[in-house]
């Protein structure tokens, strides 16, 4: 006689079990399930601190004061840095410059 057809084993039911707990399904479900939640959030953000768009001829007057400005510094920068450029020049080389 086969076990399998056996009386015994074919009265006991397997007793089932709600999806919920069954823990290969997390498996299979889970991790879809994190990037869907994932990009609802990060596009949520997006579009609640989406970037301004930008007038042109405000951003080109902007843009101009700012290089004017980085052009003043650039010269002002120039004059206090001139003696760090004669030390390092002098390091370079061999030749020491004249005192003014």
């Amino acid at each position: 006689m086969n076990p399998s057809t056996s009386p015994a084993l074919a009265a006991a039911p397997v007793p089932s079990v709600p999806w919920w707990r069954v823990p290969h399904m997390w498996l299979v479900v889970g991790g879809p399930l994190t990037v869907v939640v994932a990009s609802l959030i990060t596009a949520f953000i997006a579009v609640k601190n989406a970037d301004p768009v930008l007038d042109k001829a405000v951003f080109e007057r902007d843009r101009e004061a700012a290089l004017a400005l980085e052009g003043q510094a650039k010269a002002e920068a120039l004059i206090k840095l001139q003696p760090a450029h004669q030390a390092r020049n002098h390091a370079a080389s061999p030749v020491v410059p004249q005192e003014r």
